[in-house]
């Protein structure tokens, strides 16, 4: 396929909004190991005093990703989030108002390449989580692995990002007074080998400890449907039961993260590269499902609840998909 160059005139604010979208998929792919080379350089430097301190602060700070994190909001306010938000662009929408007094959790679907829907919305304020969710913090909960990354773990925490651990999940739904938006990409790392475009897949109908947790604390399940967040990377062919599927499985098994083999388009040119396609993100914020207070839930009330949960993320999808561009007859599948 020949390569489809991008025009030389092109006005500065789509480059800028390139740029914000090139340092944010490089930051995911690199910056923790680049992180963790200069850390090493700087304890076998001059820098050993300072880099050996930090280290062991680390130590004692070890617990803080499993207990709220430590966002910035001035970081979740930099100006390239809205660079980054327009490039797609990403919209947050809201079919319901939620009282802070409660604490919830946002059930996000589908889990994509890489979540940019989710990190947009809930890891910044770029689409206005603050204005159409006032006096709610989101949290949005991603694997512990990358908060044993020294350095790289202090920018991800700035911007609402916590471990994914059990512990953490109970932290934020059991503080007093509410406010405290955990959000969680239930079909985790296994659902992002199906994010390819147009896919309606996911990874549901085994994963059910996101609802005996919200049950346990009496927590609202909130569903939260990104249209087109499978659409912005294409991948190498994987179907279930191919060789590079199984090897992504065993991957996947052994290291706890998946390897999604993605591509898209380039800085200049259109044809190849790790930048996502311009494609619209409009994520839709459901209605909340109130949960009882259940410390120790009956396997029959999970799967009660479960059940519950299933028809209502049907519902929203349904009710919008027309909106976003999903054709009548396609419907979601539950695996």
């Amino acid at each position: 396929m020949p390569l489809r160059f991008a025009p030389l005139q092109v006005p500065l604010r789509r480059r800028l909004q390139t740029a914000a979208v090139l340092q944010w998929v490089l930051s995911f792919v690199l910056m923790g190991e680049v992180c963790v080379v200069l850390w090493a350089l700087a304890l076998k430097g001059a820098l050993w005093a300072p880099a050996l301190l930090y280290g062991l602060w680390l130590l004692a700070d070890r617990n803080t990703p499993r207990r709220g994190g430590r966002r910035s909001e001035w970081v979740r306010k930099w100006t390239v989030w809205r660079y980054f938000r327009d490039y797609f662009p990403i919209s947050l929408v809201r079919t319901a108002r939620l009282d802070p007094q409660r604490n919830y959790l946002f059930a996000f679907h589908p889990h994509g390449v890489l979540a940019a829907g989710a990190f947009a919305n809930f890891c910044t304020e770029a689409t206005g989580f603050g204005v159409l969710f006032p006096g709610l913090r989101p949290h949005l909960l991603t694997l512990p692995c990358w908060f044993r990354l020294p350095l790289w773990r202090e920018y991800v925490m700035c911007g609402g990002l916590v471990s994914s651990e059990r512990s953490s999940l109970e932290f934020l739904l059991s503080r007093p007074g509410g406010g405290h938006v955990a959000v969680i990409a239930v079909g985790g790392p296994p659902e992002s080998l199906d994010a390819h475009p147009g896919a309606l897949r996911l990874q549901l109908l085994r994963r059910k400890g996101f609802v005996r947790i919200a049950l346990q604390h009496g927590a609202s399940l909130v569903p939260v449907f990104s249209f087109g967040e499978n659409d912005v990377f294409e991948q190498i062919p994987n179907p279930p039961g191919s060789g590079l599927r199984r090897f992504q499985g065993r991957l996947q098994k052994f290291m706890g993260l998946a390897l999604p083999l993605f591509h898209a388009r380039g800085v200049f040119q259109y044809s190849f590269g790790i930048l996502p396609f311009r494609r619209p993100i409009h994520t839709v914020v459901g209605p909340p499902l109130d949960l009882p207070c259940l410390p120790c839930p009956p396997p029959g009330a999970v799967e009660l609840w479960h059940r519950r949960y299933l028809r209502c993320l049907e519902g929203l999808f349904e009710e919008h998909k027309g909106r976003y561009g999903v054709a009548p007859p396609r419907h979601l599948e539950f695996v």
